[in-house]
């Protein structure tokens, strides 16, 4: 036993040296040579301050912005240390409840529209903090967005073309936008109104 124990010792420690410090510090320094935007958590800046990541979604509650999908973290909404969704059934009645509460929001925040609710707007992703919303999303928000910052709507509706994103290599995944980028595009518009959250 004792010829084994220090052979064993050494390998524990040269394993441990390897596969603990080595391999992560290759991995780590590799993916900011080749990748060094998203190594860096793909912070979006402006003035050269981050304001955010183009991965995780952000609470706008101004009329004057594009509202991202709900997000069912807590302690707050999009909290990036407690990623999860609801993991409400379809069955479930507080889902049914809290769906039909969204859906009343956003016809108080807009009473005159009268399309059909998008359902990404009324039902959280699974990790709670999806930066992004549909097209058809965006388009259902276009008319109040318009109005609260006194822009045209054809305008904004063009600001939203711009900033959809396609599939995947053209198939995977569906057409997207990311509501900070697109948000941070209408302060650059009408600079009065980039102070409201």
């Amino acid at each position: 036993m004792k010829n084994a124990f220090k052979p064993a010792s050494i390998l524990v420690l040269l394993l441990s040296i390897l596969t603990g410090l080595l391999y992560p510090l290759a991995v780590t320094g590799a993916a900011r040579v080749l990748f060094p935007v998203q190594a860096a958590g793909s912070l979006i800046e402006r003035g050269g301050q981050p304001v955010g990541s183009e991965l995780i979604g952000q609470n706008f509650a101004s009329p004057k912005y594009f509202w991202g999908r709900p997000s069912a973290t807590t302690p707050m909404p999009y909290n990036g240390a407690g990623s999860g969704g609801s993991n409400l059934g379809p069955l479930n009645p507080a889902l049914a409840d809290a769906v039909k509460a969204r859906v009343a929001a956003l016809r108080a925040a807009d009473p005159g529209n009268t399309a059909p609710v998008p359902v990404d707007l009324v039902t959280t992703s699974a990790s709670g903090l999806d930066p992004h919303i549909s097209p058809a999303a965006a388009a259902y928000q276009l008319g109040r967005v318009a109005r609260a910052r006194g822009l045209p709507a054809a305008q904004v509706q063009a600001l939203v073309q711009r900033h959809t994103e396609a599939p995947l290599l053209g198939v995977l995944g569906e057409p997207r936008v990311n509501v900070l980028r697109l948000n941070l595009a209408l302060d650059a518009l009408s600079p009065k109104a980039a102070t409201v959250r």
